[in-house]
């Protein structure tokens, strides 16, 4: 037994029943993930309402605005990816992905009972720390678990379940948010629910195998073995079929943060921190500001959360129609097409004041955008060796946090002096980045195992 046959019966493995109950796990976590990420889009006309937070600052950067608060978020987010997202290449998938959770969870449940802009903003980030270990986890999870046939399915059904809370998020904010119940704000009690939710999974959760890739990766080949073996054994094919030859024993080769830096990931790398720098400008500064967007066009503060919560029902849609297209298209082509889409949608909602234009061309963002983040989360987990995977992941995706909590304050910037069609323009311009970095410098990824791509 070696890690190299560890990784060829998993090649093998045939989608069941009981792996997508598995998927379904690990997205269940990314569900309440997901929800207390994109809260901060729909609180945020609570939070002013409440004199919390003022929707624009005086300058650039302040803490007393909807941008700190976001901004709070996402420095935390980067600091769980960039610093901690090895944790999970150094402890093991399955307990990172249980600890993170309990972690943000408490920091959440903390900040619904906030009464002042810093103590929110403390709490924000400290369970974007939390938010951001597992993302990465979950990512490297799903990727290792699956073979490549279906990993693009995979991660669809991930996102499409992670996307079900933006929807769910925003019909309690609609509800919630303008009222008071038992003398707490309704803010308050839509942070509550994602946090209590949360706790919930992490009783699902704790059925979890761990990751086969990462045992037999530190040697624990038995172990490996053992859940491999239950895996198989789900099937009656697979029990039945002939076994894959036996792949000779290769000594241990233990992960280094440096590799990322070296062929052939060091173009890689560099691709990757270009397309995280640019694309959360586009998803975060639609997805965190489209009702103070909306407000700023004119629409009330009640109907903004209306309309907010019309567009939002097409989050899942998006990975539930590249389900069609994931793993028969090219992966690097549906992030492409994505981005470009991201931008001609979002110019024309700029431009629009009717009710059913705006809601159309926001369902069209909505959609554009969360296609493009089930595909790159795919992607970039398929294009590191499993022994640096979190690690990798984390490094590359923490650009991505650090842009988005400077990007808040531009875009709450713009908005203030250019109105929503400047913040559009922004947005374009950032996704044609997008496009250019991986469609020129991408490898091809789909139907490929994760050994043959990362070798």
């Amino acid at each position: 037994m070696s890690e190299q046959s560890i990784a060829l019966r998993l090649e093998r493995l045939p989608a069941t029943r009981a792996s997508w109950r598995r998927l379904a796990l690990l997205s269940l976590g990314g569900f309440f993930e997901f929800y207390d990420m994109f809260l901060s889009a729909y609180v945020a006309p609570g939070l002013v309402r409440a004199h919390i937070l003022t929707t624009t600052t005086p300058g650039l950067f302040g803490g007393q605005g909807i941008a700190g608060f976001v901004a709070a978020l996402f420095a935390g987010l980067f600091i769980g990816t960039a610093l901690f997202g090895f944790v999970a290449d150094r402890f093991g998938r399955r307990t990172i992905f249980t600890a993170s959770l309990l972690w943000y969870s408490a920091a959440s449940a903390i900040m619904a009972f906030q009464t002042s802009a810093f103590g929110l903003d403390l709490c924000r980030f400290l369970a974007g720390i939390g938010i951001g270990v597992e993302l990465v986890t979950i990512d490297t999870f799903i990727a290792e678990l699956v073979p490549s046939a279906m990993r693009g399915r995979a991660f669809a059904f991930n996102q499409i379940i992670q996307f079900c809370s933006i929807p769910m998020v925003a019909l309690l904010a609609w509800l919630l948010v303008p009222r008071t119940l038992f003398g707490l704000d309704g803010w308050r009690w839509v942070v509550l629910a994602g946090s209590g939710g949360a706790s919930i999974v992490w009783w699902l959760r704790l059925g979890l195998p761990e990751s086969p890739r990462w045992l037999a990766a530190h040697g624990h080949l038995r172990e490996a073995e053992a859940i491999l073996s239950r895996f198989e054994n789900e099937s009656p094919e697979q029990r039945a079929g002939e076994q894959p030859p036996e792949a000779p024993s290769t000594e241990h080769k233990q992960g280094r943060f440096a590799e990322i830096w070296r062929e052939p990931y060091l173009v890689r790398t560099i691709m990757l921190v270009i397309f995280n720098l640019f694309q959360t400008v586009g998803f975060y500064g639609f997805s965190n500001w489209v009702p103070t967007l909306l407000m700023k066009q004119g629409v009330a503060f009640a109907a903004s959360l209306e309309y907010t919560f019309v567009i939002a029902i097409a989050a899942p849609f998006g990975p539930l129609l590249a389900w069609l297209l994931t793993d028969r298209i090219e992966r690097k082509w549906l992030i492409v097409a994505s981005a470009l889409g991201i931008a001609v949608f979002g110019l024309a909602f700029a431009q629009m004041r009717a009710p059913f234009a705006v809601i159309f061309f926001g369902v069209l963002v909505t959609l554009a955008n969360n296609a493009m983040s089930f595909s790159f989360h795919a992607y970039q987990a398929e294009l590191y060796p499993t022994r640096i995977r979190a690690a990798a992941v984390g490094f590359v995706y923490s650009w991505s946090r650090l842009s988005t909590v400077f990007s808040a304050f531009v875009i709450g910037w713009v908005l203030g002096r250019f109105g929503t069609p400047g913040v559009f323009a922004l947005i374009a311009a950032s996704m044609l980045v997008v496009a250019l970095a991986i469609g020129g410098l991408g490898p091809k990824t789909s139907n490929r195992p994760l050994e043959s791509i990362s070798a």
